[in-house]
Order: structure tokens, then sequence, then C-alpha cells
């Protein structure tokens, strides 16, 4: 009962933060500069959550997610731009078909462990990066023109939906059952657990989430190129999801917050940004090694000054 009620809380909070943010952009207080950041956070924050349920909950290496998220943005630019198909519908068509990129390379890769897995996964996305790049009907080298189309309720909802959908998985049995792999795959297949298929199982949940990320992203720009989404942009993600500590979705969320706004506040400084950026990793990981929150969630911070509150 009390963990419902943090949750719905939570969420309370977060529908009238979206609200307030709406109010201040439809009141001018927000440009278009500080809308940019907002939604380039959701799409960050969507990443590293996808990519939370595959390595912090399920305990497997990828380093491909960008490949992913490069087959949400051309599949949902190509359902708008070639098709002529609404917004909501190509974001979904670009999750489906991520999702099913996921399930395909899940089935025969995920039977890797450890580095063969993350060689497998990186492998993946850059087949996926070469195809885009040698494509004329996505604009090859190029890169393709689409029409902004992404705002900030869009973004918020893709956060929202991929956390509440991410957190409750977690709880479940079927969450349970992927943390028992993360801890110890071989006791987790003793006792009867069907590893292979919760492993892609989770594959293809953060792969689909990926895919909505890429959806909105493609459509936040004027042209997306196959370069975007090297393998470069999947150490990106995954940066957020160690700096906010492995198994914790509240630090995988602060994370990605934390680094769109350092990065965002450093583009004024191009030669010296990159510095700077690796030089605030490198001291925030110096004094918390097990990232921001560890493996702990934000809501743990409820139960503080519970000890002793009914004993006067």
């Amino acid at each position: 009962m009390k963990k419902s009620k943090v949750f719905w809380g939570l969420c309370l909070l977060a529908i009238i933060f979206y609200a307030v943010v709406q109010v201040m952009i439809s009141g001018g207080i927000l440009d278009m500069y500080y809308q940019s950041i907002l939604i380039q956070m959701c799409i960050n924050i969507m990443l590293a959550v996808s990519l939370h349920i595959i390595i912090g909950i399920t305990g497997q290496f990828s380093i491909g997610h960008a490949g992913f998220m490069a087959v949400g943005a051309y599949f949902s630019a190509i359902a708008t731009m070639k098709l002529g198909l609404p917004f909501p519908v190509a974001i979904l068509i670009g999750a489906i078909v991520a999702a099913l990129a996921g399930l395909l390379v899940g089935i025969p890769s995920l039977r890797l462990k450890g580095d063969y897995l993350a060689i497998a996964t990186l492998g993946f996305a850059e087949i996926i990066r070469i195809i885009f790049l040698n494509v004329d009907y996505v604009g090859g080298a190029a890169g393709m023109v689409i029409t902004n189309l992404s705002n900030w309720t869009y973004a918020f909802m893709g956060v929202f939906v991929t956390i509440l959908v991410i957190a409750n998985f977690t709880n479940s049995r079927h969450g349970r059952g992927c943390i028992s792999i993360r801890e110890d795959e071989i006791a987790a297949d003793a006792m009867g657990i069907n590893t292979t298929y919760y492993k892609v199982v989770a594959f293809t949940i953060g792969s689909f989430f990926a895919g909505v990320a890429g959806a909105i992203y493609a459509h936040n720009f004027f042209i997306i190129q196959p370069t975007t989404f090297g393998f470069l942009k999947s150490f990106d993600i995954l940066i957020y999801v160690v700096l906010g500590g492995l198994g914790s979705l509240s630090g995988s969320v602060i994370a990605a917050i934390f680094l769109t706004v350092v990065s965002a506040y450093l583009s004024g400084y191009p030669e010296e940004r990159m510095i700077i950026y690796s030089l605030v990793l490198i001291i925030v990981m110096l004094y918390r090694p097990t990232g921001l929150l560890g493996t702990k969630e934000i809501t743990s911070l409820f139960k503080f000054g519970k000890r002793g509150g009914s004993k006067v």
C-alpha cells in the first residue's frame, strides 16, 4: 500500500511538472533553446532507462543501443516523410520495428555472455549504420531531411510511458526473474528460470523504447545521418546507466538529466567542451564509484525517519 502511494504520488508530481512546463512554453517564458534542451533531456532519459533494463536489471552488457535508436529514427521518418502517416503512428512503427530488431538480435546473441555479447551487439549497431549509410531511399550518407514534429508533449509522454512500463516490469514476477539472472545466472537456471527467455524479453522491451527515443529524436531535428548513430552514441548511453548506478532506474534518469545539462551549458566552449565533460565524469566517479545512487532508488528517500516513529 505504501509503495502504491509513493508510486502514484510520483506520477502526480510528474503530471504537475508537465503542466507547469507547458504553461511556461505557452506563455513564452521558455524559448526554443530551453525547449530543445528539455526535449533532448527526455530523449536521453528514454535511452538511459531502456538500456537500464538490459544492463542494470538483467545484467547483459550491451553496447549497441544506438543501433535500435537508429532503427526507430529511420523507420519513423519513412512513415512520416515517405508514407505520410501521422506522427504518433510513426513513433509506434519505429518502436515496433526496433523491438523486432531487438528480438532478431537477442535470440542468437543472448546465449553469449560478457565481452562476447558486447562485441555482438556492437557489431549489430555497426551493421545497421552501414545499411542506412548505403540505402539511397533514406538519403544514404547525406542523411534524410525530416519535418520537425517533436514537441514537449510527445517527449514527456515518451518518458512517462517508458518509466511507467519499465518500473512496473521490474517490480513484477518477470522483473524478479531478470534480477535473478543478473545476480547469478547459473543459480537462476538451476532454480528453473528460463534465462534465455527473460533475457530476450528484457532486450526486446529495451529496444522498443530505444526506438521511441529514436523516433522523437529524428523529428526534433531537420536531418538525421547514419554517423549520428555510431558506436560513440552507444557509449554515451552506457555512461548514463553506469554514472547513475547499475541497477538504479532513478540513477539512470538523474544521470541523463545531469549530463544533458552539463553538455548544454558547455556548448559555448566547443574546444574545451569534451575535456571539461570528461573531467566532470572522472570527478563524479572518484567520489561516487558505484554511481550517483548505486543500486538504490529515489523512493528509498521516503523511508527516512520511520524508525521509532510509533515509539514515544
